[in-house]
C-alpha cells in the first residue's frame, strides 16, 4: 500500500490557468482606472485657444480687450520712444541722452543678435555669411551712413528684405541703444582726423611714440587704414 506521507493533492491545471487569467484581468483593468483618472487631470475640460464656444453670442471661446484697455506694460504712448518716428518721420535724433554705461550695453545686444550677420565690423561679413548663408548689408555704405537713428530703430524692430525683426526679442530702449552702437560703429570705420576735437588730437599720436620710446613697433593708427 502506497504511503500517504508527504503527499499533498495536486492543483487542478484548469483552476491555475484560470487563476492567473483572472488576476492579468484584474491589473489591466487597474491600470487602465489608473490611466484613466490621471488622463483627466492632464486634459482638464476646458477652451481652447481659438476654439468655438455656443455659450457665448459670437460663438468664440477666447475672448475680445474691451474696448479703450491695454495690457499692463503696453501702454505706447510715446510714438518717439516706441516707433522710432515723429509725425510720421524718421526722427533725427535718439530719443535719450547716450552714456557710456548705454553704450557699453548697446555692443552687448549688437553683439548677441547682430555679429552672426553683419560681423563685429557691422561689415556683413558675420560668420553665417562666411558659412554660406545670404550676404548681410554693411553699414559702411552712404546709404546708412546717412540713415536717421529712427531708421535703424524702425529696421532693428521690424526688419527689413530678408533680415526678420527683433521687437519681440530686444525690448524697446536695447534697440535704441543697439542703433546707437551701429552709428558708432559707422564713425569707428569712417572717421578722419578732423572729427576729433583739437583738444584730443595729440592723443592720436600718443600709442605711437609710447612704442618708439620702447624699441617696439608703432600699431596702426586710424589715419593709417
Amino acid at each position: 500500500m502506497r504511503s500517504c506521507r508527504g503527499w499533498a493533492p495536486r492543483e487542478s491545471t484548469t483552476l491555475r490557468t484560470d487563476g492567473r487569467l483572472l488576476t492579468c484581468a484584474l491589473l489591466v483593468a487597474s491600470a487602465a482606472l489608473v490611466a484613466g483618472c490621471r488622463q483627466d487631470m492632464h486634459d482638464t475640460p476646458r477652451y481652447e485657444t481659438f476654439e468655438a464656444n455656443p455659450n457665448m453670442a459670437d460663438g468664440r471661446a477666447s475672448r475680445a480687450y474691451p474696448a479703450g484697455t491695454v495690457a499692463r506694460g503696453q501702454l505706447r504712448d510715446d510714438e518717439y520712444f516706441f516707433t522710432g518716428k515723429v509725425n510720421g518721420e524718421f526722427a533725427a535724433e535718439f530719443p535719450f541722452a547716450i552714456a557710456a554705461a548705454d553704450m557699453a550695453r548697446g555692443q552687448e545686444r549688437y553683439t548677441a543678435y547682430c555679429t552672426p550677420c553683419h560681423g563685429q565690423l557691422g561689415d556683413g561679413k558675420g560668420m553665417v555669411v562666411q558659412r554660406g548663408l545670404r550676404q548681410a548689408a554693411t553699414y559702411h555704405q552712404d546709404r546708412l551712413r546717412d540713415a536717421a537713428p529712427g531708421y535703424l530703430y524702425d529696421v532693428i524692430s521690424n526688419g527689413f528684405g530678408a533680415m526678420q525683426g527683433y521687437a519681440e526679442q530686444v525690448p524697446p530702449r536695447d534697440r535704441w541703444l543697439i542703433a546707437a552702437y551701429v552709428r558708432a560703429l559707422q564713425l569707428s570705420q569712417n572717421a578722419k582726423v578732423d572729427d576729433v576735437p583739437a583738444a584730443d588730437r595729440g592723443k592720436l599720436d600718443a600709442p605711437a611714440a609710447s612704442h618708439a620710446a620702447a624699441g617696439e613697433p608703432a600699431p596702426a593708427t586710424r589715419a593709417e587704414h
